[in-house]
């Protein structure tokens, strides 16, 4: 069983960080406001990211996730900071690799490795952002894979070991992730990296916010051969549960879940303690339905520590055999 790490963004917030923290000496003359920018501070405030994946490494998890859930071209555009996309996707990975590197030296016997982190999007290329015009796109696919392609060079480029397609609303946005990856590296002859791929069930219905039902899903995506499928963000792990049994039934590859510490309150807070997350998860694992867990928003190392608890000893979910012929 891995244990991939907890919530970037709730570890940030924690630093109560300000503009001209953010900004930095190089942004402090920055044409328009930057806080916010958590993808940045790879650049202005590296030792608070590296902080924040060595707080996870010594909680036990195995795998840590770069800091670039925004860092590709269309979402750095709200910033005016396009130009940045490579260079900030080679730091966030140089700044995970070195932590990931001297806990690995420590425990051979327990490798920790690097996920470059690809996020959705800010802009989906299923959906139109005009009620009064639902065949209009505000981007396309084209420019879609280029800002990714740039993104998984400079991931690929500062050391990263796996590539982690996440937090899917938009199995289109995914696609073109996914196309972006293998064109890169068939463009640059190297050695492909795994691909772990994560989407995101935003309510009760089952579905992805573009309509997609979790089956669906799976199986657009299947196509890239990934090391695993999985959920993560929008529920908590209460909420997540019948998906997740759901994927372990269909899935030919290992499946992975890391869900939000329980549901946001009413000042958008999650309460959800440690303890409780880990005790859902490890229901899962009893019961064979993952190989990868953690956490996602409003989780910390309070809760990756108790959920590498939980599930230390317990066997992964075993790959189920699939038919390749009709009978």
């Amino acid at each position: 069983m891995l244990i991939i790490d907890g919530a970037m963004g709730t570890m940030i917030q924690r630093h109560k960080l300000e503009e001209k923290d953010y900004r930095g000496d190089r942004f402090k003359d920055w044409k328009i406001d930057v806080k916010g920018n958590n993808d940045l501070l790879n650049l202005t405030q590296p030792q608070i990211i590296e902080g924040i994946h060595r707080e996870y490494l010594e909680a036990g998890a195995d795998i840590i996730e770069t800091n670039t859930f925004n860092s590709q071209r269309v979402s750095l555009a709200d910033y005016h900071m396009e130009e940045l996309s490579y260079e900030l996707n080679v730091a966030a990975a140089r700044l995970a690799k070195k932590a990931a590197a001297e806990y690995t030296a420590k425990d051979p016997a327990k490798p920790r490795f690097v996920a470059g982190a690809i996020g959705p999007m800010s802009k989906t290329l299923s959906l139109s952002p005009d009620v009064n015009n639902p065949g209009f796109r505000s981007v396309t696919f084209d420019e879609v894979s280029s800002a990714y392609y740039e993104q998984v060079k400079g991931l690929v480029d500062g050391g990263a070991d796996l590539l982690l397609v996440e937090t899917i609303f938009d199995t289109l946005n995914a696609k073109a992730a996914i196309f972006a990856i293998q064109k890169f590296f068939r463009d640059s002859k190297t050695p492909e990296l795994p691909i772990l791929i994560s989407g995101t069930i935003t309510d009760a219905s089952g579905r992805t916010l573009s309509g997609q039902t979790l089956e669906a899903f799976y199986v657009s995506v299947m196509h890239a051969r990934p090391l695993s499928v999985g959920l993560n963000c929008a529920l908590g792990a209460a909420e997540m549960r019948p998906h997740i049994e759901e994927l372990s039934q269909i899935a030919a590859c290992f499946t992975s879940a890391y869900p939000n510490a329980g549901l946001p309150n009413a000042m958008g807070e999650y309460d959800e303690q440690p303890e409780q997350t880990a005790h859902f998860i490890e229901e899962w694992a009893e019961n064979g339905f993952v190989n990868i867990v953690g956490g996602c928003c409003g989780t910390t190392p309070d809760h990756i520590r108790h959920i590498a608890e939980h599930v230390a000893g317990i066997s992964p979910r075993p790959l189920p055999v699939v038919e390749k012929e009709l009978v």
